[in-house]
């Protein structure tokens, strides 16, 4: 699990430091890039809502290797084309992989460790946030090192065929149903329930802020008069802030009985470093950048909730699939939406104004999938 966690941003975030020297080499338009750098998002919704129904008719742990397979296989073929369009179509299939894994990963947890959740959700959060800093951090010098960008992605795919080692093995778990009961919650079930509903745009407020945040904190801090370096630097500070974040957050949510005050100040995170971020943007960039990335911590807490809130490994795959293929639809809009509204007014103020009041929704969602309650007595109330 740690090894795959690893693995599952690789195929998106490699691309955007080279991004540049990927147009140039492959002639890519900038509508092309435009739809590579949306892609992601896109599959996380698309082939995520796939995922439960994958492994309820080919076994969770089969499913798990094919996806690292695929993510391994696609990153391999893209680098070795001279096509932007046939990068961007061998693209789907290591970004399905990818969503695919993302979305099983807390039922696996629910199923192979249910007394130790929130021990769990830290351990592969952790990894997953770890993943993503050293993909960022390494991937241009590594394409340097090697001369071409080719190789300082081929690098990622080499590491998701090594993850896909020990999940051979484990592919014998597939014999029996993977909750033991070979029930089957449909998408229409899940449809019927508050609690999808709610958790859906739980997951989905939280992944607009972070998509908006990441993919705009370099551009507030340049047009504020830093580097480039110096901008990216500060991005560093926000997406490193995740790993001590998801190894907390996570073991303490599940030793609280109702954790909406967890909710509460990460949401308030988010607040005081868009505030800071309109009124003083220079004399406290690394504190504002900081406390935006505590306020993505809500990621981590999101998956243990999900963990938290079923009784079996099923209802952790269907209640994950649902929320996560409609929640990154939401999720979605936060960058279009941020480059719109800068276009627009001609600064920052408004469009850090929008996301300031998308934190009302964010913690009124929370503070519900906070209450205890379970995806499973839902679902029998509404039968």
């Amino acid at each position: 699990m740690v090894a795959l966690a690893f693995n599952l941003r690789p195929v998106a975030v490699a691309v955007a430091p080279v991004l540049g020297d990927i147009r140039a080499d492959l002639a890519m338009s900038a509508t092309t890039a435009g739809v590579l750098t949306t892609l992601p998002v896109l599959a996380f919704s698309a082939f995520g809502a796939l995922a439960p129904w994958c492994a309820r008719r080919l076994g969770m742990h089969r499913v798990i290797l094919a996806a690292l397979l695929l993510a391994a296989g696609g990153m391999a073929a893209r680098v070795a084309t001279d096509s932007s369009a046939m990068f961007l179509l061998l693209s789907v299939p290591a970004l399905a992989g990818m969503a695919t894994a993302n979305v099983l990963l807390p039922s696996l947890v629910k199923l192979h460790f249910p007394s130790r959740i929130g021990l769990m959700t830290s351990v592969y959060t952790t990894v997953l946030a770890f993943g993503m800093t050293v993909v960022s951090v390494l991937t241009v010098p590594l394409s340097a090192a090697t001369g071409s960008w080719r190789y300082g992605l081929l690098l990622w795919a080499v590491t998701a065929a090594l993850a896909a080692l020990p999940w051979v093995a484990l592919t014998s778990h597939d014999i029996r149903p993977v909750n033991g009961s070979g029930t089957h919650i449909s998408v229409r079930e899940m449809a019927r329930t508050r609690l999808a509903w709610v958790t859906a745009v739980f997951f989905g407020t939280q992944a607009l802020q972070a998509y908006a945040a990441f993919g705009w904190l370099p551009q507030i801090f340049r047009d504020a008069g830093f580097s480039a370096a110096t901008s990216g630097l500060l991005l560093g500070v926000a997406t490193g802030i995740g790993i001590p974040v998801s190894f907390v957050l996570p073991p303490l949510a599940a030793r609280i009985a109702n954790p909406t005050p967890l909710v509460l100040a990460l949401c308030g995170c988010y607040a005081v470093g868009y505030v800071g971020l309109i009124v003083a943007p220079v004399a406290g960039a690394w504190a504002w950048a900081t406390l935006v990335g505590l306020g993505t911590g809500i990621f981590p807490l999101v998956l243990t909730l999900i963990g938290l809130r079923t009784l079996t490994s099923e209802g952790t795959a269907a209640l994950s699939g649902f929320a996560q293929s409609v929640g990154y639809l939401l999720g979605a809009v936060g960058p279009l939406m941020m480059g719109v509204l800068n276009d627009a007014t001609g600064g920052w103020t408004v469009p850090l104004c929008v996301l300031i009041a998308l934190l009302i929704p964010q913690a009124v969602t929370g503070a519900f999938v906070c209450r205890p309650r379970y995806l499973e007595a839902e679902l029998s109330s509404s039968s």
